[in-house]
């Protein structure tokens, strides 16, 4: 089953930071079997209302491969840099 993981970059207080992570991210995402799904700098919120600022969707085969991904000794220092660039949310959930 599927997994996903959205991330949503609320405030980007460093742009050359985010774009490094998102570089060196969009590597290791490919070398754990995900891929990118959504990338949006303007969501359009057609119903309720949730704050999606610049929301990314990144698909994994399953939840151990997205597990794999995110705690992988690769992507720690990414998410150092990712952390100290943007503050973020980052959700992850089964697919169906």
């Amino acid at each position: 089953m599927s997994a996903y993981f959205l991330f949503d970059n609320l405030e980007v207080t460093d742009p050359d930071g985010l774009a490094r992570y998102a570089a060196g991210a969009a590597r290791t995402v490919a070398d754990h079997g995900g891929r990118y799904l959504a990338v949006a700098s303007e969501p359009d919120v057609v119903e309720g209302d949730p704050v999606p600022t610049a929301p990314v969707l990144i698909e994994f085969p399953d939840l151990g491969a997205a597990h794999a991904w995110y705690d992988s000794p690769e992507v720690q220092p990414l998410k150092e840099l990712r952390h100290r660039a943007v503050r973020n949310t980052a959700v992850l959930f089964a697919g169906i």
